[in-house]
């Protein structure tokens, strides 16, 4: 049985939005395109997150990143650490689909606003993050094609986020455990305002002894015999929020993940990528290519950031228990024939109860 983390009674801390998803935050829609065929050997896929929505493509958020172990790609961050912003997509997908996605993307920002980019020299420069899925599916057969990314676009709404091994995390796993798309969100309270951060993942890293669920030591009791020796697999955290923030503030915000994915135990392995974008739907300006020479920022003193950092690190370390818990097994094709199980939901809420009612009773 598949159901989320709270839904399990698992203690976790802050307040969701509506869907408990990015789409929180107004304006952000997520669609995917989700590639199973075990006939040959296929479990992967494609996810789209427009930070604006379809119709705002060209108008500019503020962003930052965060790097806490590089072995991996996302494109597009030169850029947001000079310029500050990024004005496309964001997808999500396997590591050796990074090319035909980054291509799908532009192609279809070009169509859609053609005669913007050939009247005022714009470019296109989306942003393409990838995590490793090679032992769920067969990722040197490059099943992801261009349609696929368009359709994951295409697809793209607001409301209810699918989770598990849907679109881009089709194949991935986390702990040991099957993983794949997670998301969270957390409204929180700044000075009387009322701001929303939404957090979506594309989780598959972590050793299973490493595994911590609500501060519990969990991966130690469901041992499983390894099948490689180090940590060899990534995460993707993409994190929007509604406060207006300067790009400074954003990249800070983009390290908390850092804490969110530590709350669920990893070491932060030299062999995953774990890579992080922020951006801000606040503070909405034109086209830079098109804008005035003078422009005015808002942002929240950062003396009064910590109630937003909170809601990252409480959203991301959801967002990867969402990953696992709404996961449906998967056979690996490398190695032949082992099965990725799902984490149990049912026992770890009644371990990590049990842990809770003892501490208190003491």
């Amino acid at each position: 049985m598949k159901k989320r983390a709270r839904a399990w009674g698992l203690p976790l801390e802050g307040q969701p939005g509506t869907y408990n998803a990015i789409t929180d935050v107004s304006g952000v829609e997520v669609g995917m395109t989700t590639l199973i065929d075990p006939a040959k050997k296929m479990q992967t896929g494609v996810t789209a997150i427009l930070p604006r929505g379809r119709d705002h493509l060209l108008t500019p958020v503020w962003a930052g990143v965060h790097s806490f172990n590089g072995n991996g790609e996302m494109t597009g961050t030169h850029w947001i650490r000079d310029g500050g912003y990024f004005m496309s997509p964001i997808v999500l997908t396997n590591s050796h689909g990074v090319g035909v996605a980054h291509d799908a993307v532009t192609r279809w920002m070009i169509e859609r606003d053609r005669d913007v980019y050939e009247r005022e020299h714009v470019w296109a420069m989306p942003v393409v993050a990838e995590t490793y899925d090679g032992v769920c599916n067969d990722i040197l057969a490059m099943h992801v094609t261009r349609e696929d990314v368009e359709e994951a676009l295409n697809r793209a709404s607001s409301g209810p986020v699918a989770e598990g091994n849907v679109g881009g995390g089709t194949g991935m796993m986390t702990y040991e455990y099957k993983g794949g798309s997670g998301t969270s969100s957390r409204i929180v309270q700044v000075s009387g305002e009322t701001y929303t951060v939404g957090v979506f993942v594309q989780s598959n890293f972590g050793r299973r002894p490493w595994l911590t669920v609500c501060g519990v030591p969990i991966g130690r009791q469901f041992p499983v015999e390894p099948f490689r020796e180090a940590d060899q697999g990534s995460i993707v955290a993409i994190i929007a929020t509604d406060a207006p923030l300067h790009p400074r503030q954003l990249e800070k915000l983009a390290r908390r993940a850092t804490l969110g994915i530590g709350r669920t135990g990893t070491v932060g392995g030299n062999g995953s990528g774990d890579l992080f974008l922020a951006f801000s739907t606040a503070n909405e300006r034109d086209t830079p290519q098109v804008g005035q020479t003078l422009e005015t920022l808002t942002f929240i003193n950062d003396e009064k950031l910590d109630r937003l950092y909170e809601g990252v690190v409480q959203a991301t370390e959801e967002a990867v228990l969402h990953a696992m818990l709404m996961a449906d097994p998967v056979t690996a094709v490398k190695p032949e024939g082992m099965v990725v199980e799902t984490l149990p939901g049912e026992r770890v809420s009644s371990i990590v109860k049990r842990v809770y009612e003892q501490g208190e009773e003491g």
